[in-house]
């Protein structure tokens, strides 16, 4: 698997060099989200706002109103928990342009609950004027940057950071899921990292005998009911979403409304975060625990399916290990 170091880093620069009314903001995580190296080369086009969120949010919101297009960086828990009212009505009720780029999405960091952010598809979701995009690769990662910047309104991002796999082509584009296999027993949906734990489980599923239908999502909202609609109505058994969030409000959510309203009756089996916070520790022992890998997509296609397919965590693809800690971040944040 090709492994791509800092995609967002290098995709951001090229973007903002070629539109001078980009300007990039941080909340003193500049290192953390990867824009160091622009704040050090683009200084004209770089605001340190400080620790102070709120205060960012407002002052992006100015920023939009006097025509720039403010790409907001911080960790995705810290642009909506901490600022939910600027957010509400600085941002989103006027329709700024302002871009929110959220790095550390679910349990990709060891930090635990403040630093988690496991409801951030859920909130934003459900505030009017906005587009929720998520990067699951980094093809995604170096893409999002500019089809975000071309939303008449406000955007939140969910960003991968550090060394992203490349598992995509194609760039994302905004409205447009994937599909990444096209089988007939059971519909598996999937975004960010936990796309790749479906690629891991997919082979062996195939050699059970299992077809699986793989859809990943780029994008949040606006949510193509219809299609997902579609592909499910194509399944023998149900279906399985697996996200790197919490259930309630999320992807399992968003699927389950489109069955529901369309009256189209499959089982779904809804794998993420029930009802709890993470705890710290690495990507893939938090995955684990939480039944968020590719074993634990195995054993929800056998409840599906009623199949015992025999499948063991060494029948699946290899586990791809992070590196957590290093020498600049030694907390990992």
């Amino acid at each position: 698997m090709d492994m791509v170091n800092r995609p967002y880093a290098a995709a951001f620069e090229a973007h903002a060099i070629q539109n001078p009314d980009v300007l990039c903001l941080s909340a003193d995580l500049t290192s953390s989200c990867e824009i160091d190296g622009f704040r050090d080369r683009h200084p004209d086009q770089f605001l340190s706002l400080g620790m102070a969120e709120q205060n960012m949010l407002s002052f992006a919101g100015g920023l939009g109103l006097a025509g720039f297009r403010p790409f907001i960086h911080s960790f995705g828990v810290f642009l909506y928990r901490r600022p939910y009212d600027q957010l509400m009505a600085s941002i989103a009720y006027p329709r700024r342009k302002v871009r929110l780029m959220g790095f550390l999405p679910g349990i990709t960091t060891p930090g635990g609950m403040t630093h988690q952010a496991i409801e951030d598809i859920s909130v934003m979701r459900t505030i009017p004027n906005m587009t929720v995009l998520e990067a699951g690769d980094a093809t995604e990662v170096e893409s999002i940057v500019a089809e975000a910047d071309t939303v008449d309104g406000p955007v939140y991002c969910r960003i991968l950071r550090g060394s992203v796999p490349r598992l995509f082509d194609t760039p994302l584009r905004i409205g447009q899921m994937r599909v990444l296999a096209e089988g007939s027993d059971v519909l598996v949906v999937t975004a960010g990292i936990t796309t790749e734990e479906a690629l891991r489980a997919r082979a062996a599923l195939s050699d059970a005998g299992v077809s699986v239908r793989h859809l990943h999502l780029n994008t949040h909202k606006p949510f193509d009911a219809a299609q997902i609609v579609d592909h499910a109505a194509s399944v023998r058994h149900g279906v399985v979403t697996l996200e790197n969030h919490l259930v309630a409000g999320g992807i399992g959510s968003m699927v389950a409304e489109a069955l529901a309203e369309a009256g189209l009756a499959r089982r779904l089996i809804r794998l993420g975060l029930q009802d709890t916070y993470a705890h710290g520790g690495s990507k893939p022992y938090l995955m684990r625990y939480y039944g968020l890998d590719a074993l634990s997509l195995v054993r929800a296609v056998e409840r599906l399916t009623g199949q015992d397919t025999g499948i063991s965590e060494e029948a699946l693809g290899t586990v791809r290990i992070d590196a957590v800690h290093s020498a600049v971040k030694a907390e990992a944040l």
